[in-house]
């Protein structure tokens, strides 16, 4: 991945708070060339060896519910170009239309073999897609949904210097929805 020189991104990402991040960046363009090439080798691998148990698992869902096998939604990534997220349907056809945004414990709209896949994070299998067409990273920031973006404050664009990734510390450290929920709870009765 190549960095794009300052007076090419895109205008609300022109400012201080995001100078700083991108001041950083610019000094490691090798890095940068190595980490894409690492994703594109690896992804690739990836590919070829799941190939097989991802065609399993998109019966097992064609099976188990109706509807499409892969959950698209808009996502923003480097320089806030949107793109459309893969990941393995786990929920009903429609459930952002029937229910709320968070998924939370034992969900309704959670399929049979949605939970199972939630629950070893084989949902996320379809973003190597994501990694090899440059959208997405192994490691980076989650990509976020278009509105979050929108009202990000300025430092938060720095996010947006690097490709999305498929993990990170964050969603590592708070792989369970309620869980993050109830920290940010807490965290919010503190203030």
């Amino acid at each position: 991945m190549l960095l794009k020189k300052w007076e090419d991104l895109p205008s609300y990402m022109k400012c201080e708070e995001v100078r700083t991040y991108y001041d950083i960046l610019s000094k490691r363009k090798i890095s940068l060339v190595l980490k894409r090439s690492f994703d594109v080798v690896v992804a690739s691998i990836m590919l070829i060896i799941l190939a097989i148990p991802m065609a399993v698992i998109a019966v097992m869902i064609k099976f188990d519910s109706h509807g499409p096998v892969f959950y698209r939604q808009e996502r923003v990534t480097t320089y806030g170009k949107h793109f459309r997220i893969h990941k393995f349907r786990t929920m009903v056809s429609n459930a952002d239309k029937i229910g709320t945004a968070v998924t939370v414990g034992n969900d309704s709209r959670i399929t049979r073999v949605g939970a199972k896949l939630r629950g070893l994070r084989l949902d996320e299998l379809p973003q190597v897609l994501d990694v090899l067409s440059g959208n997405m990273s192994f490691v980076g920031t989650r990509p976020e949904a278009v509105k979050y973006v929108e009202k990000y404050k300025p430092e938060y664009f720095a996010t947006l210097l690097l490709p999305a990734g498929i993990t990170s510390e964050a969603s590592i450290r708070y792989k369970d929805e309620a869980e993050l929920l109830f920290v940010m709870v807490i965290s919010w009765r503190r203030l």
